[in-house]
């Protein structure tokens, strides 16, 4: 990894130098920074890399890592702050949940949002009666069915929670 770690710094510094003067001691100074940040990024991620196209990727972090109660962050290229995956994996990576949950074990009652977002979401649901304006709608199609013709019909369903979603996948 040392000569890709020191390419890398090369290209970030020639980057850099690009839209900004720097002397002879300014260029040395900002190599030796950079160089010096990028081995400690590879020592805290204990030596984990992604590799780029076509091959099997390994984790850029822990599953612990990547789902915490405020945000969620993408074990295949380490961006975190956000709420949920789903779009980022489908827009960056061309991926499904289910593929992702699959190439990284991830268990299917592990969701792939933040905690306190997905806590927000239910509490706004339940404040507005969602679940049961869902009910209300079921029966009077039910009865709009029945009433043409439909011949018997089971009674609606009532909802069910994410939680008996998340037990019966």
């Amino acid at each position: 990894m040392a000569s890709s770690l020191l390419e890398l710094t090369a290209n970030i510094v020639s980057s850099h130098a690009s839209v900004t003067e720097m002397s002879g001691e300014d260029l040395l100074l900002e190599l030796q920074k950079v160089h010096g940040a990028l081995q400690k990024l590879e020592e805290e991620s204990g030596g984990e890399t992604v590799e780029r196209g076509g091959e099997a990727r390994g984790p850029a972090l822990s599953i612990k890592r990547a789902f915490q109660t405020d945000q969620v962050s993408c074990m295949l290229c380490g961006k975190s702050g956000m709420k949920t995956l789903a779009r980022h994996l489908a827009q960056v990576h061309g991926m499904k949940p289910g593929e992702y949950r699959k190439q990284f074990g991830i268990p299917s009652n592990q969701a792939l949002t933040a905690k306190n977002f997905s806590e927000a979401r239910r509490r706004m649901a339940q404040e507005k009666g969602l679940a049961d304006n869902l009910a209300k709608a079921r029966a009077v199609r039910a009865a709009k069915l029945a009433a043409k013709g439909g011949g018997e019909r089971k009674p609606a369903k009532p909802p069910r929670t994410a939680k008996q979603k998340r037990m019966s996948a």
